[in-house]
Formats: C-alpha cells, sequence, structure tokens
C-alpha cells in the first residue's frame, strides 16, 4: 500500500515520522497469517497465536474440555483463547502445542509471537497445515482448528481425510475430529467414507469409530448398513462391535438375526 502525501511548511518531523510509522506497518497487517509465517523462510522456527473459542470450550492449558454453564453450575476453567505454538524445521512444520487459557512466558530468541488474531483465519491456516502432505505435524494441527470460533471445519476435514497424498495419521485424525464436531451435519459423508472402494481399511474403521460416537445414536443406522453389507469382514466386525457398545435396541435386534440365523 502506498501513501500519497503533500509535505508542506505546515508538517513537523514527528507528524512526518508517524506517517511513515503508518506506512510500514500498514502491509503487515494486510498481510496472511501464511504469509507472515511464510517470511520466516526454510529454516528452523517457533510461531505462537492465540485466538478465540468456539462457546464451549474451556480449559486449564493442555486440559481441555469443551462443556457449558447451566443455571447451576460453570466450569472451573478459563473459556479461552486458544494459544498455539508451531515448530517448523527446514520450513517443515513438526511440531504443534495447543493450550487453552493460561498466558504465554515472556518470548525467547527465535520466537515468532503473531499475538491475537481472527479466529476463522487460524482456522484456515490450521488446516492448511494438516493439508500438506510433507507436514510431520499436520495430525496436531487439526484439533486447535476444530474449537475456533466462527467457523464451520467439517468441509475441510472431509477433503482431508480423503486425500491420499496425506499421511493415514493426519486423515485418521481429520477422520476422528469430523465426527466430533460435525455431528449429523456430515452423517452422509462419514459413511460413503466407510464404505467406499477407494479408501483403506484404516481410514474406514476410523469413520465407523466416528460414526458411533454420534449425538443421539444418529449413527446407528449406517453402522447396521455396515455390520450387514460391507465387503471387508474386519470393517464388518468393527462396526458389529461399536453397536455392541450402544446398547441400542436396533443393534440387539441385528445380533439376534445373526445368531438365528447361525442356528438354521
Amino acid at each position: 500500500m502506498t501513501l500519497h502525501m503533500k509535505v508542506g511548511m505546515g508538517w513537523s518531523l514527528g507528524a512526518i515520522m508517524a506517517l511513515a510509522g503508518l506506512a510500514l506497518a500498514l502491509p503487515l497487517e494486510a498481510q496472511s497469517l501464511a504469509d507472515r509465517i511464510g517470511a520466516l523462510g526454510d529454516g528452523d522456527s517457533k510461531v505462537r497465536m492465540s485466538y478465540a473459542t468456539r462457546p464451549g470450550v474451556c480449559g486449564s492449558g493442555h486440559n481441555i474440555s469443551i462443556s457449558r454453564s447451566t443455571e447451576d453450575w460453570e466450569p472451573d476453567c478459563e473459556p479461552g483463547p486458544a494459544r498455539v505454538m508451531l515448530r517448523f524445521k527446514g520450513g517443515e512444520l513438526v511440531d504443534v502445542d495447543a493450550y487453552v487459557g493460561g498466558r504465554w512466558k515472556r518470548s525467547g530468541t527465535g520466537i515468532l509471537d503473531l499475538g491475537r488474531v481472527p479466529a476463522p483465519e487460524a482456522a484456515r491456516y490450521l488446516l492448511s497445515l494438516a493439508a500438506s502432505p510433507d507436514a510431520m505435524g499436520g495430525d496436531e494441527a487439526i484439533f486447535p482448528a476444530t474449537i475456533a470460533d466462527g467457523v464451520d471445519v467439517w468441509p475441510r476435514l472431509l477433503a482431508i481425510a480423503r486425500d491420499e497424498s496425506l499421511r493415514t495419521k493426519t486423515r485418521k485424525s481429520a477422520v476422528f475430529w469430523l465426527g466430533q464436531a460435525a455431528g449429523a451435519q456430515v452423517l452422509e459423508d462419514l459413511a460413503e467414507l466407510a464404505q467406499a472402494e477407494n479408501v483403506n481399511r484404516d481410514i474406514q474403521e476410523h469413520a465407523v469409530f466416528a460414526l458411533s460416537q454420534l449425538r443421539g445414536k444418529e449413527g446407528i443406522p449406517p453402522l447396521l448398513v455396515i455390520a450387514r453389507t460391507h465387503r471387508d469382514p474386519h470393517v464388518r466386525k468393527n462396526a458389529m462391535f461399536w453397536l455392541g457398545q450402544s446398547h441400542d435396541e436396533r443393534a440387539i435386534a441385528l445380533f439376534e438375526e445373526i445368531l438365528v440365523g447361525s442356528e438354521e
């Protein structure tokens, strides 16, 4: 951004220096997180940032929970902000530490402190790190993205879960938090992921687990289908296990059906 000004005799040196400082500050503020962090280059670096958490998230450091206060009770933990430390080696992400609440210690040498950043931008940047095939710590970048305020992360999580170029560990993490963050919103997508022929067994079984964790037992119907029809006996067995954990009448009916059929 360029500032055009006419300097006349009425301008003081202090005013000119203040405007010059403004001209230098504005481009930095306009830069994205990716631009600011990317400017560090391909060396080893540490970056930390803070941002608002979505309602119900609170914590005392690493101990992070999602709980809402009631008329008679409120959780004994801080409602944010999220605090994330990123470690890069050779310009590639290797480690992510996420906290809620507390405060940073004084910055040491070699730490870029971005301060408080917009939560949606933080979530998008973290998920872009997770979507990088070379990011060793990509799986750790997913959770702090899910607790960011004001953004729906599940479409990007689904894309990460389906991306075969990514590390299996990262894809598993995406599937797990997909079920936790979205609930019935992605019921069909999780069911499709569990049945997809071009998806490996590990990812399918994580999709089965995510279905079993959906609130209100929304995942029971697709789990019944998987238990009956999935081509892979290991995945069918996995679906049966989680159906057994549900104690749902529909699951009990399926077990009875299978037992009766085996006796005939």
